[in-house]
């Protein structure tokens, strides 16, 4: 078929542009990117030369640009993704961040960092990191333990094999994450004469394996001779789009579902199995049915520290463990018996071997009483309120669930992603939340790339003020680019949930968490609303809850994003069990208690902490 002759930087974006999912689209969406050198003159000139055939979009922060990309493909179930570009020195590291999330997560991501000089004529170049005992290396190799493919391209043919085994590793359901391909400068912009077929487009399928036989068997034999199982359901019926599968499979079968942060909306609140959240912050009924299974079926999920309780949860003596994943690093803990399978194809299967059966009654009562509490503990207090007391955050989620109840809520770090997943009820799909990885920062340039990738559906990103300060400059991208989504910013003057955990959990005294702790001069008054509006959104302080609703309604109305500033009390609230280590519902999270010190309530969190750890099971 003959060759054309281009640069390295020409050939990968024209490869990449016409990489396709199976309805036709670009696998790979566009590139985020920030040029310096490394990047600027030979892909950034191959990114202005392709133009609309392989987008490029300028954003404010590696970091954050890579956390729109992982958004914008987790909010499509892994069935698309992005790129990101960046220069050679902190360009670089500052995208090691980003990895870490998307390596826990299991997202795909490809990252295009700049690289050194193949040819080591001009070393050190401007900001060159030299290892002083391997030459070989680069600041590019910190991204080798977050990355589930790392390559780095120093000859123009590289990428024959490199590009391929990408975008294979991005799309394979078990080794999905992030992919490295250090780019060296010179290499990209060195011609070469690049086999013409190699740029045929190419259709990128995610399989579905099937289960083998044996495991097949031997999970339906489990699950017959349960009378008490719980299904905890993970981000994997997600990504696998099995919602509507396990909605049928749970009802059949009569199966509490419980759920994990990355699970949670893979059913509606309102489905009669669905018992709620699990673990440190889960429900009342989750946690009940899960202390009381005899089985314990884990559905595409890592099993966590905050959805086992720090494997405490699951505590009934006789309890089994079966874990359907397609990944066999995930489906063995804990000591579980795999599955090993898509999650949508392994419920068909289970379901055509069970025929007939159906567990015990679940505990109807128990889940009604939970979402009585969830009403209760949501409403406006603002009657109850002593004259300047600020609300809690449960009544900010009870505004936004009275305001928008079929909204997508998305939340990464902070207070929130415990309250949410404790009290926020939603639709199916109607729920997003970085908890992997707990990245402060996530919120606001995952808010945007939640919205690129529904742009039919209301996003309302929960934002505390210790993140927005982390990072919010990526507000200045979704104005540029008129992105249209709701930011309800709650500021409780610190890092409110550290702050619990530190005094309320381990027993310390109060200290560098909430601004009043810190060891300053004077305690700062940060106008958000100004803030926000200085980049170009529109921003608002609300008066009150009631405020708070009127103005979500608002936000609607608006092609640009909103932010909505609610000043909120650090103080926790009676019966969620968030953000301590005892958990007032029960539940306990392994936070190491000091064995020694003179804070006055240390002693007696010392000693929960002991009478907790001889509970955790540590099969595995």
């Amino acid at each position: 078929m003959g060759t054309i002759r281009m640069t390295a930087a020409q050939a990968m974006v024209k490869w990449l542009s016409v990489q396709l999912t199976p309805e036709g689209e670009r696998y790979i969406e566009g590139i985020w990117a920030i040029f310096g050198h490394g990047n600027v003159a030979g892909l950034g000139q191959a990114l202005e030369e392709i133009g609309a055939d392989f987008p490029t979009w300028r954003g404010q922060n590696e970091q954050t640009m890579a956390h729109t990309a992982l958004a914008y493909s987790k909010g499509l179930a892994r069935r698309r993704a992005m790129a990101v570009t960046s220069s050679i020195g902190p360009g670089a590291t500052n995208l090691v961040t980003a990895a870490a999330l998307a390596h826990v997560n299991r997202l795909p991501i490809l990252l295009i960092p700049g690289d050194v000089f193949a040819n080591r004529r001009p070393d050190p170049v401007l900001q060159q990191v030299e290892a002083f005992e391997d030459g070989t290396l680069s600041a590019n190799d910190c991204l080798r333990p977050v990355s589930r493919y790392y390559d780095r391209i120093t000859r123009p043919e590289h990428l024959l094999t490199a590009l391929p085994r990408a975008l294979a590793t991005m799309t394979d359901p078990a080794s999905c994450g992030p992919v490295t391909l250090a780019f060296c400068q010179d290499v990209q912009s060195e011609p070469y004469e690049y086999p013409a077929e190699f740029f045929t487009p190419r259709t990128w399928h995610i399989r579905r394996p099937a289960p083998d036989a044996r495991e097949l068997e031997n999970a339906i034999a489990m699950i017959r001779a349960a009378r008490s199982p719980v299904i905890v359901a993970g981000g994997g019926v997600i990504y696998s789009r099995a919602e509507a599968m396990l909605a049928e499979f749970a009802t059949r079968h009569n199966i509490p579902v419980v759920e994990t942060q990355a699970g949670k909306s893979a059913l509606s609140q309102f489905h009669p199995m669905n018992f709620g959240a699990s673990g440190v912050d889960g429900s009342a009924a989750a946690n009940a049915a899960s202390r009381r299974a005899d089985l314990v079926i884990g559905i595409g999920t890592r099993l966590q520290d905050f959805t086992t309780g720090s494997r405490t949860l699951f505590a009934n003596p006789g309890a089994r463990r079966l874990s359907i994943n397609v990944a066999a690093y995930d489906a063995v803990k804990h000591g579980a018996e795999p599955l090993m399978a898509d999650a949508k194809v392994a419920l068909a299967a289970l379901t055509a071997g069970l025929g007939e059966y159906r567990a015990g009654e679940a505990d109807q009562s128990a889940r009604e009483d939970w979402l009585r509490a969830v009403t209760h503990h949501c409403r406006d207090r603002s009657d109850e309120r002593a004259t300047g007391e600020r609300p809690l955050d449960a009544e900010v989620i009870g505004a936004v669930q009275r305001a928008a109840p079929e909204s997508i809520v998305m939340c990464a770090a902070g207070t929130m992603p415990g309250a949410l997943k404790l009290l926020w009820q939603p639709m199916q799909g109607g729920y997003h939340m970085e908890y992997g990885y707990s990245c402060m920062g996530y919120e606001i340039a995952g808010g945007m790339g939640l919205k690129l990738a529904n742009p039919d559906r209301e996003v309302i990103c929960f934002v505390g003020d210790g993140s927005y300060m982390m990072a919010n400059s990526e507000l200045a991208t979704a104005v540029m680019r008129r992105i249209p989504f709701t930011v309800v910013l709650t500021d409780n003057a610190g890092y409110g949930c550290i702050n619990r955990l530190q005094t309320l959990g381990c027993g310390g005294n109060p200290f560098n968490n909430m601004y009043v702790d810190c060891t300053i001069e004077a305690q700062p008054r940060i106008d958000y609303a100004a803030h926000a509006a200085s980049m170009g959104a529109y921003a608002v302080k609300a008066k009150d809850i009631k405020d708070l609703e009127a103005q979500l309604v608002l936000a609607r109305t608006r092609d640009l994003p909103t932010v909505i500033v609610i000043e909120t009390t650090a103080k926790d609230f009676p019966g969620t069990g968030i953000a301590t280590s005892a958990g007032e519902a029960g539940q306990f999270w392994d936070v190491a208690i000091p064995a020694t010190g003179h804070a006055p309530n240390r002693a007696a969190a010392y000693q929960r902490y002991i009478d907790n750890i001889t509970r955790q099971q540590t099969v595995n």
